[in-house]
């Protein structure tokens, strides 16, 4: 088989593991040629390829990003985008797909796999907000870095007496923000599943001062206040619908300042989560991922993604993965209020 290779959405680390595990067994156990498409969904679309084999993927493990290049480029929404993403696939070749994304991507994989492409998903996103697997590689190493940085920002805000919000990714779902801010111990934690109280929060905030310590918030992009608190900025859409976030921070920042009189400022971690090395947890757990992924392919159970259960890796329907969000539910945002304040 001629099998090609995609990595769609944000850069991802963890991303360049899969690639070497599904070239490394592809090859070495079942003999089978790869392509790597470039950019995300553009490479099928415009043909564009680059040669992927196993001295193509030797020293990547450790490497953040991915080789292949990355995109938010949306096939479904060019006119006879699906068209020419078949008659590319058929002109080179190709026989099946493996999509390496998260929610969007895997969400065109399954639309092209109901158009008859052959297409095998791998779960991947840093917001871990993939209903179909229990966790998504990439998750890990962003949490790392952003309780990281909460540990950081700990010691700062206690010599300047400043409250200090760290702003970390998260447009729907808040896992980095929870999971980052209970293991870096922070005094707030706002995610986008439930609308905050700018009184409340300003509440704790003055709650930490009379401490003689300093409050350290997490806040998640997506993360807003209750209707009509606070006046928040739009923002265009990208391929995809979705609104570029960010600025939740500095607004909250000034809200705190205006209500509170206490100085606050805000760091915005931003790309910085996305990119560097990989955890050893995410570099395993998506070498699993590839592994068992191109064991779909070959043998041609296509249409499914392949998720973490447990310590297991399964295969589920792409229509079961991309069919909802997986939000932080209420009892686990519960479990952190206990150290709010």
């Amino acid at each position: 088989m001629r099998i090609g290779v995609l990595t769609g959405g944000g850069d991802c680390p963890g991303l360049n593991a899969v690639i070497r595990a599904v070239v490394r067994k592809g090859v070495s156990v079942y003999g089978h040629e790869f392509v790597g498409f470039r950019d995300g969904w553009r490479g099928p679309l415009e043909g564009d390829t680059m040669p992927l084999d196993i001295q193509a993927v030797r020293g990547i493990l450790p490497r953040g990003g991915t080789i292949l290049g990355s995109s938010r480029t949306n096939p479904i929404k060019i006119e006879g985008g699906v068209d020419r993403i078949k008659e590319n696939l058929a002109a080179g070749g190709v026989d099946a797909l493996i999509a390496i994304g998260g929610e969007d991507t895997l969400g065109v994989a399954r639309q092209l796999y109901e158009r008859q492409v052959n297409v095998v998903g791998v779960p991947k996103t840093i917001d871990n907000d993939l209903s179909g697997t229990d966790y998504t590689f990439g998750f890990d190493t962003a949490v790392n870095i952003a309780t990281e940085a909460i540990d950081r920002l700990h010691t700062t805000a206690e010599s300047h007496h400043r409250a200090l919000i760290c702003e970390v990714m998260g447009r729907h779902a808040g896992w980095i923000a929870l999971h980052a801010g209970m293991a870096g111990g922070a005094n707030v934690i706002l995610i986008p599943e439930k609308p905050f109280d700018i009184d409340r929060v300003c509440e704790y905030v003055e709650s930490r001062f009379r401490t003689r310590y300093s409050p350290i918030i997490v806040v998640a992009e997506g993360a807003h206040p209750l209707e009509g608190q606070m006046a928040l900025q739009a923002s265009e859409l990208d391929a995809f619908g979705h609104v570029r976030l960010g600025g939740i921070g500095e607004t909250l920042a000034k809200e705190i300042e205006k209500r509170t009189g206490k100085e606050a400022r805000t760091t915005v971690l931003g790309h910085i989560q996305r990119g560097g090395t990989p955890t050893a947890y995410d570099r395993v757990l998506a070498t699993r991922f590839g592994l068992q992924a191109i064991d779909a392919a070959h043998e041609g159970d296509y249409g499914k993604m392949v998720a973490l259960r447990g310590t297991d890796i399964v295969r589920v329907g792409l229509d079961e993965a991309t069919s909802e969000l997986k939000t932080v539910p209420v009892e686990r945002y519960a479990e952190a209020e206990v150290f709010f304040g």
